[in-house]
């Protein structure tokens, strides 16, 4: 049995200059909204910004936030571990496109037993699940399967939302109820190489119970 459409994604941080046609993204795009969603409530909104001066500028917002967060750490090693994960932060500068994935508000159980008067605390258990982040991972694995199968390059990146704010005051983007969940550069890999970690064993991580 063969996954290769799977096996081919892998994580990309250097890209060539070529632009990803407008007709490429919105395909891929296309593709991410077919992914399941709770209730169906396709509580996904993408921000694609093809314009390599803003996309430098982004990445000069999060080196500006890691500085700032990094002044309420207290140790220097905490300091510096954080400090130097900015460089992973911001591999996305030289793509030619970027993605941003954002999460629109999505309604749990948890959310209504409080309003109905569970303790919070209590409550939150059932929300463990976080099906609205789900479905925009959902939606945007759908999207990195499918840059991979037409020969494109994608990275999954969470770290760069701590300048989420920063980020989406500066693109302009404001919809009620929406955060920034992850963003992905898009673009041609600079190499063919394939570089992926070692995945853990199956026997690992699966359990059958008959």
């Amino acid at each position: 049995m063969e996954f290769e459409f799977i096996y081919k994604r892998h994580s990309v941080r250097q890209f060539k200059e070529e632009q990803v046609p407008e007709a490429t993204i919105k395909e891929l795009i296309k593709a991410a909204t077919y992914a399941p969603s709770g209730n169906n409530q396709q509580n996904w909104h993408f921000v694609v910004v093809t314009d390599k001066n803003k996309i430098a500028e982004i990445a000069q917002l999060v080196v500006e936030k890691n500085a700032e967060l990094s002044t309420y750490l207290r140790t220097e090693a905490k300091i510096k571990a954080f400090k130097g994960k900015v460089g992973y932060h911001t591999v996305f500068k030289g793509a030619p496109a970027l993605i941003l994935a954002y999460a629109g508000p999505y309604e749990t159980i948890a959310d209504m037993l409080v309003a109905d008067g569970m303790p919070q605390a209590e409550a939150m258990q059932y929300a463990k699940s976080n099906p609205g982040i789900q479905n925009v991972a959902a939606a945007l694995e759908n999207l990195h399967l499918a840059a991979a199968s037409i020969g494109y390059g994608t990275c999954w990146m969470t770290g760069p939302t701590y300048a989420a704010q920063e980020i989406s005051a500066y693109i302009g983007f404001n919809k009620q109820g929406y955060h920034l969940a992850a963003i992905t550069p898009l673009g041609i890999p600079l190499s063919d190489k394939r570089s992926s970690p070692p995945r853990k064993p199956v026997e690992d991580v699966l359990t059958i119970i008959g």
